[in-house]
This record gives C-alpha cells, structure tokens and sequence, in this order.
C-alpha cells in the first residue's frame, strides 16, 4: 500500500467536527455504519465542514468499560457497527425480526446493544449460509490475512470462558502448529462466522468512506499508540512486547506518571514494545507488524491522529505488578528514525501528533521535523499564564485546535464546573472578548476562539457546536464506569444548525472548497472487499 499526499493537497484553513461513531443518531441502540452516518456527512457538507474526526474503530468489551482504547484488535472493526438497516438492504435481514422499543436515543446501553447484534448477525450469518445475498469471502480472506488467527482468537476466547490468552494451555498460549491446526479444526464454523462479521463491517465502512470521499470529506482516524495485553495482537506477536517468556504476561507496563492532574499518575497496563530489542528479527517483526498496522488504518481513513505521539521519544515504563504508575521511570522510543522508516515504506503520512501532557523540547523537536501538525486544546488554556502555548495567540499555523476531546468536559460543562476557578472563566471570557457571565453562550465563545485562530484545523465535539452541557461528555480519565455512552438524538442535527455553523465558517474562511486541489490526501484503498 501506498500513501498519496503532496504539498498541494493541502488545506490552508479548514474546520471539522469530533463525533465517534457510537454517537451517532442509528435507530438500534449505537451509531453505526448505515443510513445515519451518510446522513451525518450531508450534515458535514451543509455545513461547510472538511473533516470527519472519530475514535478507534475497533472491537470494545465490557471488561475495559467498552473503552476503544483497549481493543481485542488493532486490525478488526467493531461488530457493533455494523447496520442492520443494510443488513435488510442486502437481503440478509427482515423488518420484522428486529425491534428499537427498547433502546434509548441517548446512551448507548451496551448490554442491550451487544445482545441485540449477536442475535441478528447470526441471524445474518444463517442466510449467508443458504445462499441469500450474493457475497464471498474468499477474496476478503486473502486481502486480510490478520481475519484467519484474529477469528481463531475470538474461538478460542469463547472456548475457554473469555479467559485472558496468557492462562490458556501452554500448547496454544505459545501458538504451536499443531494445537492451532487443531483448533482451527475443531472451530471451523464458528471460525467463519466471525469472519463474515469482519466482512460485514469492512464492506460497510468502505461504502460509507466512499460517500465521505464524493462529498470531499476527509475522516481523520485514531490509533492508540499501544494495544490490549488480551488481544490477538499480543498473543499472535509475542516477541515484539516485553513479556516474560515461559509465561506470557508482561515485564512492564504503560503508564504516565503522576502530575498535576493525578498525583498517582495513570497505570494503563498496556504491555512496552521490545523498541530495543538486540535481535534483527525481533526488530524487523515489530517494524513489519506496525507497517501493516499503519497500512490497514490509512486504507480505512484519510489522516490519522496518533494517540500518545509523545510514546515515541520516551515513554513512562512501569514494573509490572506494581500499585500505581508512580513506581514507573522514562525509558528512550525509537525516536524519529521509526516515522522515517514507516515512511520510506508507506509514504507521506498525514498524521496528527497527539501531544498532549508532559511534552518535552525533544518532543517538539521530533514533531516539527516530521512536520506534524499537534494538538491545542482551548480548555487548558486559561491559567492565567499569558504564555501558556493553548492559547491562540501563541498558536503557529501548523496544528490543530479544539474546544476539547473525548477526555474533556464539555465546554460548557467545565464552566459550570465547580473545579474551574472564577479567574479561569473570566479569562476564558475575556479571550473571547465578552464581558458577560453567561454559561449558556461559552460555547459559541470557545468556537470563535477556535476559528478566528491561525491553526489550519479547527475540530470541534459535536456537544461544543450543540452547547451541551457535562451530562454528554464521553470520557473521565482514571474512572470506569459511565463512558463511551453519549449519543446525539437525531433532532439536533438539523438544517438549521448547519446553516450556523457555515456561517461561521465562512465568515474565518474555513469553508471546504470541494475542489481537488484541495484535498488534504488521497490514500490507496487496499480494502478488504
């Protein structure tokens, strides 16, 4: 694969919205692939918007809270995605068998929606096997070679109680020939109706990442920098983490350390990569397996934004077992030589560096030779320091701005917030050149700031254009429960509202000029069809 980009493509001034897919309007209990989401980029289009931003893709469990920061894949789509609506379409599913009476248009209530998919992809899957619905997996098999041991991961999880990989017999824990033939085997059909379900996403995604693409809007994808300790990418690719050899379980563990915000730091658990590693085999297993993962991305969206970018020069390593991320030390990345060599493979990547946190000069030193843009995030602008780098007027050109992220309060949420100071708000306020104390209008304020700024991208969260409130934030780092669930009734996404929003951005010529000159990349489309 192949990754197109030049200096034409390039967007000077451009604007976009962050909505993940699980937010989206779908009448079945979760935003998914179907009409709802070709409705959400007409909206995109009305508006005069250029950008699509969504989180990672990939399958999500409860075990993690549903977070799609901890997937079981860095290569596999999200199952719950998948629209019955097209499923009808395609003549793999009546009206009759599936119901939205007991679904909320607010919260995704994942219990429910995984049931409801579970039983109507084998439903699905049934017809499929009969014949209904003019598809084949063989080519989609040979295009993904990564579906084959990803299927046989979820088989054998299934098998043995959704136990995590590292306790399971020592014979397919370490992935000897002849116990993953057999099982491959033994779980033959099982085994092809979770690659039909890949199928099935891959074959959505690509028909709505075509509309994306007609209507000239690009979607920025996101790749968490580590993956899951229980997912087929570690136990398929063991040698590349530092893991203990007779078991199976890490060394060393991922974290940040403890800050202002968290005085423990943060312990994510994730297991280190072996950057380091003294074997050439080792090295080049890692480097191939990150080139593939990269390719898979890119032919899935259009600019990617790399979760943790900071990881790549140094990152926080903590002993395994230990309480807290305090216990942890910094540790060398591989540095820019690793950007350099995936692009001499792949490319020009249109990358966005998540930079957020503890940043270093040997950080920004790394991004701005690669010529990454990174991220400024309004709300952690106001703390009085006039030369704190979030605020727009220390802006370069070359970033992104945002009200905040999925990590964020809403902003009107953190200015009701009793965590955020009067002389905060204030500020906040008087950035925006407005003297009044009205919560109800700060988003609007946020938006100005962001727009009339010289950052190329502004991105905005659906709840900041919508002006809503800390009930619709979609994630509270360090705690478990209660995220990834915010969903935006379809009322809200309206003519009217996009008819605001281009105004806006036309007024801080941000406009998509649906041109080809304009367009920021062109990437290969290697899908998976």
């Amino acid at each position: 694969m192949a990754i197109h980009s030049s200096q034409d493509d390039h967007l000077t001034r451009a604007a976009g919205i962050l909505l993940p897919i699980s937010s989206l309007p779908a009448p079945y209990g979760i935003g998914d692939l179907g009409p709802a989401a070709h409705r959400f980029i007409d909206f995109l289009s009305l508006a005069g918007q250029k950008y699509w931003q969504i989180l990672p893709l990939g399958p999500t469990g409860s075990v993690f809270g549903n977070s799609p920061y901890m997937s079981c894949s860095a290569f596999a789509g999200n199952p719950l995605f998948i629209s019955p609506e097209l499923l009808i379409r395609d003549g793999l599913l009546k009206q009759d068998e599936i119901s939205t009476d007991f679904f909320s248009q607010y919260l995704v209530e994942y219990d429910n929606v995984r049931q409801h998919r579970d039983k109507i992809l084998h439903l699905a899957w049934k017809r499929f096997r009969h014949g209904e619905g003019e598809f084949s997996l063989d080519d989609f098999k040979k295009r993904n070679p990564w579906v084959m041991t990803y299927a046989l991961f979820l088989c054998l999880k299934e098998n043995y109680d959704q136990a995590p990989w590292y306790t399971w017999p020592r014979d397919i824990r370490f992935l000897q020939t002849d116990a993953t033939e057999r099982a491959a085997g033994e779980f033959a059909d099982l085994l092809d109706y979770h690659i039909f379900v890949q199928y099935l996403f891959f074959r959505q995604w690509h028909e709505l990442h075509e509309y994306a693409r007609k209507n000239n809007i690009r979607i920025i994808g996101d790749l968490p920098i580590y993956v899951a300790l229980d997912s087929v990418d570690v136990w398929a690719n063991q040698e590349i983490f530092v893991l203990q050899e007779k078991s199976g379980r890490p060394k060393a563990v991922a974290g940040v350390p403890p800050d202002y915000f968290s005085p423990d730091g943060q312990l994510w658990g994730n297991p280190l990569y072996r950057w380091h590693a003294r074997s050439k085999t080792i090295k080049q297993h890692l480097y191939d397996w990150w080139q593939q993962r990269l390719a898979a991305v890119f032919a899935m969206v259009d600019v990617i934004r790399i979760d943790h970018f900071r990881g790549f020069e140094s990152y926080w390593s903590v002993p395994a077992g230990a309480r807290t991320a305090k216990a942890g030390s910094w540790k060398k990345g591989p540095g820019i030589s690793f950007f350099q060599e995936m692009e001499n493979r792949l490319g020009r990547m249109p990358v966005i560096a998540e930079d957020l946190g503890l940043i270093t000069p040997e950080v920004e030193k790394m991004r701005n030779k690669l010529g990454y843009p990174g991220m400024k995030i309004l709300l952690f602008a106001f703390d009085g320091n006039v030369d704190n780098s979030y605020l727009p007027h220390n802006f370069h050109h070359n970033c992104v701005v945002y009200t905040g992220t999925h990590d964020n309060d809403t902003a009107v949420g953190w200015y009701l917030s009793p965590d955020t100071s009067p002389q905060a708000r204030n500020q906040a306020k008087r950035q925006a050149n407005q003297v009044n104390d009205d919560a109800a209008s700060f988003h609007h304020d946020m938006i100005y700031l962001a727009y009339s700024s010289v950052a190329d991208t502004a991105i905005i969260p659906l709840q900041d254009i919508l002006g809503f409130g800390n009930d619709c934030r979609m994630n509270t780092p360090g705690t478990s429960k209660g995220n990834w669930q915010w969903r935006c009734a379809a009322r809200f996404i309206n003519d009217e509202l996009a008819g605001q929003l281009y105004d806006i951005t036309a007024f801080f010529n941000r406009l998509n000029k649906r041109t080809t000159s304009n367009t920021l990349t062109e990437t290969t489309s290697e899908i998976i069809m």
